[in-house]
């Protein structure tokens, strides 16, 4: 049985497929989302709300949310991380850009949006996380804040999520919301059950 001291590194190829594979998971999720008016939680969930609200596309609207929270991934993460996360939010906000020209739902039940999109979109977030790499915003503070103290990313994220879609009872109607939230713990139960500290030795 190999040890955890010798387990291999991810190697640079691995990290560029892997953020690819992760973040274009996470775009198919959010397309999901925006076809059915649900939100997410996160930074993404303060972008949907922007977008609702403006009409501006939500990779521009992500993109810029993103901004302040690089300073504490540079501090507390390190420089290879804050490349990598700053990587996939660029990446993300062009593919959600792009997308209605490769993918669009002619007919979507919410409940199944929210289900299936959280659950798309927790495992690209999976992903990214076992490469040392986030989306941003909350992510980077759960992954921390893990990294820290122990506590669980997805516990973590799960919390702050369904805050933030809960301030979306201000601008959306309440049954959107509930089904959003039923999306936030369907993203995050799949963190929650499979990023535990200990579990993953690769970096």
């Amino acid at each position: 049985m190999t040890s955890p001291a010798a387990t291999a590194p991810h190697t640079p190829t691995e990290d560029a497929v892997a953020i690819f594979n992760g973040v274009l998971l996470i775009s198919v999720g959010v397309a999901f989302f925006t076809s059915a008016g649900l939100l997410t939680g996160g930074t993404a969930g303060l972008a949907f709300l922007a977008h609702y609200a403006t009409g501006i596309g939500f990779g521009k609207l992500f993109f810029v949310l993103n901004l302040p929270f690089y300073w504490l991934a540079l501090r507390k993460l390190g420089r290879a991380f804050t490349v990598k996360t700053f990587i996939a939010v660029l990446l993300l906000s062009g593919l959600t850009e792009l997308q209605s020209h490769f993918l669009q739902f002619a007919q979507l039940q919410p409940l199944y949006a929210a289900i299936a999109g959280g659950t798309i979109t927790g495992a690209g977030f999976l992903v990214l996380f076992r490469h040392r790499c986030s989306l941003g915003g909350v992510g980077i503070a759960a992954l921390y804040l893990q990294d820290r103290y122990g506590w669980r990313a997805g516990k973590i994220q799960m919390a702050v999520d369904c805050c933030i879609v809960l301030l979306a009872l201000f601008t959306v109607e309440p049954l959107r919301v509930l089904w959003s939230i039923a999306g936030a713990v369907a993203l995050n139960l799949v963190l929650a059950m499979n990023h535990r500290p200990g579990r993953y030795m690769g970096t």
